[in-house]
């Protein structure tokens, strides 16, 4: 994905799927804590307005439209991790493992991802929210 785009702009536009299919409108992005970088949108998908998350990472933003090299029914069959609020590393390796990605190597030695999640804490960040 073009790494110079304002995530603010993906607010709101349409998702389509591999085959051109609506997968539905975005409504949220989340940036990697490390880097603050766009790393996943949530698309509002389905009849019933799911969010699922999709990876920034090989999408694109082609004429006001963002492009999810990924089928529909993938999408639409990510795991259900309460959208609206920080993406704990556990979250993140699901979702790096529903959609067949590489999981990228951490920043700092040790595993990349502890066993269990950590408390139930509001950090990190959403694209267009108040730090």
């Amino acid at each position: 994905m073009q790494r110079d785009i304002d995530p603010r702009k993906l607010i709101g536009r349409r998702a389509l799927d591999s085959s051109g299919c609506k997968i539905g409108t975005v409504g949220e992005v989340y940036l990697d804590d490390a880097t603050g970088e766009p790393e996943w949108a949530a698309v509002r998908a389905g009849l019933l307005r799911r969010e699922a998350l999709v990876p920034l990472g090989p999408s694109e933003f082609v004429d006001g439209v963002l492009l999810v090299p990924f089928a529909r029914s993938l999408v639409r069959g990510t795991p259900v991790l309460g959208v609206g609020r920080h993406l704990s590393p556990v979250q993140e390796l699901q979702l790096y493992i529903h959609y067949g990605l590489d999981v990228p190597a951490p920043a700092e030695e040790g595993p990349p991802y502890p066993a269990s999640p950590p408390p139930d804490r509001d950090f990190g960040r959403i694209a267009g929210s108040e730090s």
